[in-house]
């Protein structure tokens, strides 16, 4: 069973060169890649510049992804903004997981259990999205606390585990730092997502452990995505292994 991934940093659906908010770009970019599982981050919800839409929900829509999970990590007396997950199939449960490291800007993580056709069996693949800070100290303090939640402890070892997102990966250290230790393997190879219009830096990572392995993956590069976010989508494709 194959499944389609993309991490993706929509930067409030305001675009990374022109500063307009444009959601339809995201949409568009979005509806080409038609991932099974969409792994989005700085996502609004009622932010008068982003025109008060809820684009979690927007989005759902739009691409048809009947299964969504929103957690909003920032609050303005206004609207705020945070991490979504969209699926196309199935969310039997949801998790938050707090990341902020003292007095610095609130982040987190949300998980999704995912129930996925696999052969005649149905299995559980845990999709985590991640939106880490941005100093390097900060960085390592949340793949700790995220590495040791009860969240991802308690999860069996034969159980799929994809976790993506805006991990702030300056470097590309992260992976072989904290997250191979853990078991996991990173879909491809760290490949530079930011900026999207000239990009120089590997902000943005999968990594899968469990009984799944990845086939291929990389940003998304076209007129498009350049001028949607400031960020480069990153796709992967996975193959869930069946037991």
């Amino acid at each position: 069973m194959r499944l389609s991934i993309v991490s993706w940093n929509i930067h409030k659906g305001i675009g990374g060169v022109d500063r307009r908010y444009r959601i339809d770009r995201v949409v568009a970019v979005l509806a080409e890649i038609a991932p099974d599982v969409a792994l989005l981050q700085e996502v609004t919800d009622g932010l008068p510049r982003a025109s008060f839409h809820d684009q979690a929900e927007l989005l759902a829509e739009a691409l048809g992804m009947e299964h969504m999970a929103f957690c909003p990590q920032h609050r303005f007396t206004i609207g705020g903004y945070g991490n979504a997950i969209l699926s196309r199939h199935p969310i039997t449960r949801t998790d938050e997981i707090d990341l902020t490291i003292g007095r610095r800007k609130r982040r987190g993580a949300i998980g999704a259990h995912l129930r996925v056709r696999v052969g005649t069996h149905t299995r559980t693949v845990a999709a985590y999205n991640l939106h880490l800070g941005l100093a390097g100290s900060e960085r390592a303090l949340q793949l700790e606390r995220f590495l040791g939640s009860p969240e991802l402890r308690h999860l069996h070892q034969p159980t799929p585990v994809v976790v993506g997102g805006d991990l702030n990966d300056v470097w590309g250290s992260l992976g072989p730092r904290f997250l191979a230790p853990a078991g996991f393997v990173r879909a491809g190879h760290a490949t530079n997502t930011f900026p999207a219009a000239v990009p120089i830096r590997p902000l943005d990572g999968i990594f899968v452990r469990g009984s799944v392995r990845a086939h291929a993956c990389g940003p998304l590069k076209n007129p498009l995505t350049r001028q949607a976010s400031d960020h480069l989508p990153l796709c992967a494709e996975l193959e869930l292994e069946a037991t």
